[in-house]
């Protein structure tokens, strides 16, 4: 599962009601990308589609999440915490380093 499924599953999980109008400016893409994910979750089977009408909208979807796509969810937010979490670990690093190295570069203007 790539990171824009993920931020999909995670929003239909919120909202399950969410157009996919709405979706699309909500996660950032567009309605026609948004459009094939929601097509792609539902063909590996972490999402179903049900049609029904309301008074704004006369063919609306109600998207739930099945209990594969819940395990799913689960399993790719522990899997993006743990890289995150690497990539700020490193980050930390590397702003520790660059305030060292500034600090060395102060003390030496200083001495000139």
């Amino acid at each position: 599962m790539n990171e824009t499924e993920f931020r999909t599953l995670r929003e239909l999980a919120e909202t399950n009601t969410i157009s996919q109008r709405d979706l699309s400016m909500k996660i950032g893409l567009s309605l026609g990308s948004v459009n094939y994910i929601i097509k792609e979750l539902i063909k590996k089977g972490y999402v179903k589609a049900k049609r029904f009408k309301n008074s704004k909208n006369k063919a609306a979807y109600l998207y739930v999440l099945t209990p594969k796509g819940i395990n799913a969810r689960i399993q790719q937010t522990q899997y993006f915490l743990r890289v995150k979490m690497e990539e700020y670990e490193k980050l930390k690093k590397e702003i520790e380093e660059l305030k060292k190295e500034n600090i060395r570069y102060n003390n030496q203007t200083k001495r000139l």
